[in-house]
């Protein structure tokens, strides 16, 4: 079976009238992390349109600091390729990852009829929803007590909590305090330490794993920087708590250098950001890489607006660890309530799950009018854009 099953490499598709459209996403509320602490994201949408009139919309976020591309880059690269009319994911260098998908996915959009779907599944349909983690985020003890509080009244069984920014006795005491409410054999809590660890000693880094592992925590998201890849393996074999990667997985794109990088750290599980892996195509190769291993994966968003998250999570759907088993890993998706300026979209959180929950038309006015004087290329056209514009 090759490693790209279930989930083919996007079609090429030329000829297409295309708009870029920048909305930066505004926060809410800032978003901390260790690492950073984030007030907005530089967000643009690549819009298609084909000669029948449809219009296919991909996203690319950045998280800067994180994803591989800087601002300039993608902004250049996603108008460069809307003035050529074509769509070609495979030509977008595996370096910027977050341009990828936004051209892999508008092409799937297209490909699917112009309407939102890139996937047909119980999930589009409705009929059924993909357990997701609720995501604690940084802030003092109480804000971190009462985010616990509030995911589980709104019916969350997994948690996850941002560790690594706070004092460490701080950080436990909140995390003790949700186990003692909330007992392992009906809530999961998994925690994320971006890296976090690293500033301190192997001795201070092991107490904290074996508290983690007191606390019954199914796993840790990269405890240590993603360089740190003889460390990593260390912790991944010690197995006192499951070892997660996800910064270490950036910018990794050979097939070659992906299986090295899991042949040498061994971790217990994967988790994949589609707009920083390689898109839909490069989380795909590393989930069934992390699946030939008997690792485990779950796919999270970058933070992206609802369009973004929509495309993942009816990817995620058909994927057969997903949709072919009775109780998948819940997925990292509830991140649709963060910002301020959000495009609409059809999904929703209910009860620890996301769902589809409208089969209506998608409202196109916004991207019919980031077409408004684009040019029109023909469907054999190779030009590079040299067309004057209707």
């Amino acid at each position: 079976m090759s490693v790209l099953d279930p989930w083919p490499p996007a079609p090429v598709l030329r000829g297409l009238k295309m708009a870029v459209l920048e909305h930066p996403l505004m926060f809410k509320v800032p978003a901390q992390t260790s690492r950073d602490t984030l007030s907005n994201k530089p967000t643009w949408f690549l819009v298609a349109e084909d000669d029948q009139g449809r219009v296919g919309v991909g996203e690319c976020s950045l998280i800067l600091g994180l994803s591989p591309e800087t601002e300039a880059v993608a902004r250049t690269m996603l108008h460069d390729i809307a003035a050529k009319g074509v769509l070609d994911a495979m030509a977008v260098p595996a370096s910027c990852p977050a341009v990828r998908f936004a051209v892999e996915t508008a092409t799937w959009d297209l490909v699917q009829g112009g309407s939102g779907n890139i996937a047909t599944s119980p999930f589009s349909s409705g009929s059924r929803g993909i357990d997701i983690n609720g995501l604690v985020w940084m802030g003092n003890a109480e804000s971190m007590r009462t985010q616990f509080d509030s995911l589980v009244q709104r019916g969350f069984t997994t948690l996850k909590c941002k560790v690594g920014a706070l004092d460490w006795n701080e950080e436990h005491a909140v995390l003790q305090e949700f186990r003692e409410r909330c007992s392992a054999a009906e809530f999961t809590l998994r925690v994320d330490a971006n890296g976090a660890f690293s500033k301190l000693s192997s001795d201070d880094t092991a107490r904290r794993l074996d508290a983690l592992a007191k606390l019954a925590v199914h796993s840790i998201e990269q405890p240590l920087m993603p360089s740190d890849l003889d460390g990593l393996a260390r912790l991944a074999e010690q197995q006192v708590v499951p070892i997660a990667l996800d910064e270490s997985l950036i910018g990794i794109t050979s097939l070659a250098d992906r299986m090295k990088l899991l042949d040498h750290v061994r971790p217990q599980h994967l988790v994949l950001k589609p707009s920083l892996v390689g898109g839909l195509d490069g989380a795909t190769v590393w989930s069934k890489l992390a699946e030939q291993r008997d690792m485990g994966w779950w796919v999270t968003s970058a933070l992206e607006s609802n369009v973004g998250l929509s495309a993942i999570a009816q990817w995620v759907a058909v994927q057969p660890a997903v949709s072919d088993v009775e109780s998948p890993p819940p997925q990292g998706l509830g991140t649709g309530g963060l910002f301020t300026n959000n495009i609409p979209g059809k999904l929703e959180v209910r009860q620890g799950q996301l769902h589809t929950v409208s089969q209506s038309a998608r409202e196109e006015t916004r991207w019919h009018q980031a077409l408004q004087g684009a040019v029109s290329h023909e469907p054999g056209c190779a030009c590079g854009g040299h067309h004057d514009a209707p």
